[in-house]
This record gives C-alpha cells, structure tokens and sequence, in this order.
C-alpha cells in the first residue's frame, strides 16, 4: 500500500477511535446535529414543495388575464352577462375570450385530505383555450372534452386520487357533504380524462363543459339572481388571453378603462402575490431549521473542547515526535467534519422516513406536504459538515498552537 495511502487510512482509523472512545458524548453530539438536519430537510421539504407548486401555478396563470365584475351598485351580484365577452374581445391585443365559470366540488368541505394547493373546484373547459394557453395539460389516461360535450368530466390527478376515480368511472359533482340538505343536487359525469400531476392549480380541477358548468352554476345561483336572469346568460368572469406580442398589464388596462363593469386583473400581480407568498414561507421554515442546526454545531464545540483537554498529553507527544501545526489542525478540523457528516447523514434518513410517514398517513402519498429535492439533501449534508468544520476550527487552533512541552507535563 502506497505510504500515501496508508497514512490516509491511519489517519481515518484514528478519527473513528476518537469519536467513539467516548461513546455516550459523542452519541449525544451527533444527535444534536441530527435533530438539525431532521429539521432542516423536514420544513425544508415543506418549503420546496410550497415553492413548486408556486412556480407551477405562476406558469399556468402567467399568460391570462382573470376579469372579474366590479360589483358596482347597479351590478351588485357579482355576476357578469356572458354577452360582456363580445365586449372585451374588441380591445386592441385581445386573442380571445373564455368564460370563467367555477364552483366547489366539495361545498362544506366534505373531504379530508389534508394538503396544499387551492381547493377542488368545478371549471368550465373550452379546447379552444387549451390550444391557446402556453401551460399544455398532459393526460395520464383518456382524453379532453369536446366543447358540446355533455355529462363528461376530465379530472386533476390530485382530485382523482381523492375520489378515487379514474377514466370511465362515473362519478357524482358537487360532492354530496354528509350533512347536506334534502334538496342538494348532484349530477352524474363520466370520467373520459386524468391529467398528469402538474404541481398547479389543474391538479385540483374537475374540468367539464361550459354548457355543463352553466347547468352547475344554475343549481347555486341565488334566488334573486335565477328571478331575474337565467344562468346561461351569466358567468362569474372571463379569462382573456392576448395575441402574440402584447403586453399583458397594458392589455389589463384597457379592458378595466374601456368595458364598464369588469375589473381585469394584472398577470404581473398575481405572479407578485405568489413569489411574496414563496418568500414569507421560505424564510420562515428555513430561519427554524437553520436554528435547530446552528445549536447543533453549539454542541460539536463543546466536545471538541473537552475531547482536547482529555488529549493533552497526546498532543504533547505528537508535536515532539515532529507533527506539524497544519498536521494537527488538519486531524482536529477532519474529526468535527465527520461528526458532521455522520449527524447530517443520519438526520437526512430520518428525514425522508418521517417526510415519506407524513406524507402517506395524509392520505394519497402523491398529495402530501413534501418535497424532497435533490438540491435540498445536498444542501443539508454539505451545511451538516460545513457547520461541523467551522464548529471544530477553535478546538483545531487551540489543539495546534499547544506548547508540547507544556502538553507533555499535563497530567
């Protein structure tokens, strides 16, 4: 064995002596950078998760523009004439029109799942907007609804794994609550579709027809509303996209300056909302792992001090057989790394069990509150042994700059 090599291997052999001659400090050491880890892959998974669904939905909604009523005196309501659309389709950069129909598929909240992401929701779906949306659905199985189709329902993968249906099942929206009223109505649609899982708002969707949407709309609307108009003469807003080329919050502008009645809503300010959304989460979650971590360290010091004033003599005896000062900072600095290291790799397992635990006792593993990347693993172990070096560097410099003779005396 090459003697590079071999000292290379003494020199391990004596790291892994010297953390377990003391086995219960160095146990209590390493659990201290395991509890660190564990919390920082644990509320960072939470925060990756947060952050993908994030920059999921500012794809999906980033090339459209939500219009909504004003709900000015004379249109209190909330409700917009559908014929509002030939309106808005004459503004200058206007690509086309869709009307934006949506109610829960679970009034009263009658599911359980407990999970991020918007709630399930019933939405109109025209193929027309499909093809112009820069965010393409992908279908795990079946297929879209044509714009005449009737009692046909395409589901997100989230709402599908929560009603556990699939392509030709039949299935019942609104979700009947189990405290619902004798009159409550539900209709039955057969599912022709389930998308992809997209990490988006269309995971959470249950896509039908606009004629079926309206038909939907009409067993919610108010009574005051159904005396005056009927529902498919109404929609709730519209989705507008534009033609290539133009600005999306200028295009914004006009439709709010030049069709009374509507409010049209910046792309650039949903995506706002949700970065501001990304930004106060992350900080939060990372700020309490980074903590939990840097108490950690506290305690790799403290048994890197004490593991040197037990070594005294030891060192003593190194220096005057010839190791040099680098020699000895070195072995120091390369025993709280593995203390690191080991505690970061042991923290990270934990990890991802009790986020894979989590996950699956939420329900449907795919639905869960984590996300464990691959960037956020290596960022715990390499702040893990980061933590664990810079925590042994005073222990290091102290052990490397003792007199040996002085070292040699100690008793």
């Amino acid at each position: 064995m090459p003697s590079g090599r071999r000292d290379r291997h003494r020199e391990g052999v004596e790291i892994i002596r010297n953390i377990t001659r003391r086995k219960l400090r160095s146990i209590l050491t390493i659990s201290g950078i395991v509890i660190g880890v564990l919390a920082l892959t644990t509320l960072g998974s939470m925060a990756e998760h947060f952050n993908a669904l994030v920059r999921a939905n500012v794809d999906y909604f980033g090339d459209r523009i939500p219009v909504e009523s004003q709900a000015t005196s004379l249109n209190s309501t909330g409700f917009l004439p559908i014929s509002k659309a030939d309106e808005i389709a004459k503004i200058e950069g206007v690509a086309a029109v869709f009307p934006d129909i949506q109610m829960a598929a679970e009034p009263g909240g009658s599911f359980s799942t407990v999970r991020f992401g918007p709630p399930f929701t019933i939405i109109a779906y025209d193929p027309a907007e499909a093809r112009l949306a820069r965010y393409k659905l992908l279908y795990r199985s079946g297929r879209g609804i044509a714009a005449t189709a009737r009692g046909e329902v395409v589901l997100g993968s989230d709402l599908a794994a929560e009603l556990k249906a699939g392509t030709g099942d039949l299935t019942y929206l609104p979700v009947k609550p189990k405290d619902a009223n004798s009159d409550f109505i539900s209709h039955s649609f057969t599912v022709v579709g389930v998308l992809d899982r997209t990490l988006a708002a269309p995971d959470s969707y249950a896509y039908v027809s606009v004629a079926d949407a309206q038909m939907l709309l009409a067993d919610d609307l108010p009574s005051a509303v159904q005396a005056s108009a009927a529902a498919t003469s109404l929609t709730q807003g519209f989705v507008v996209f534009g033609s290539n080329g133009t600005d999306l919050d200028q295009l914004a502008d006009r439709i709010t300056r030049d069709v009374s009645g509507v409010k049209a809503t910046r792309p650039s300010v949903v995506i706002k909302a949700l970065g501001q959304a990304v930004s106060v989460f992350t900080a939060i979650t990372t700020g309490a792992a980074l903590i939990a971590l840097v108490v950690g360290g506290l305690s790799v010091i403290n048994t890197m001090m004490m593991s040197i004033s037990e070594r005294v003599r030891e060192i003593g005896l190194k220096k005057a057989i010839g190791a040099k000062t680098g020699r000895i900072l070195r072995d120091y600095l390369t025993e709280a790394t593995a203390i690191g290291v080991i505690g970061g790799l042991l923290g990270l397992g934990l990890g991802l069990t009790l986020t894979q635990l989590l996950d699956g006792a939420a329900g449907d593993p795919s639905n869960g509150l984590f996300l464990l990347t691959p960037r956020l693993a290596l960022f715990a172990l390499g702040f893990a042994a980061l933590l664990g070096c810079v925590a042994g560097v005073i222990p290091a410099f102290r052990a490397a700059r003792m007199d040996p003779v002085t070292a040699l005396r100690a008793q």
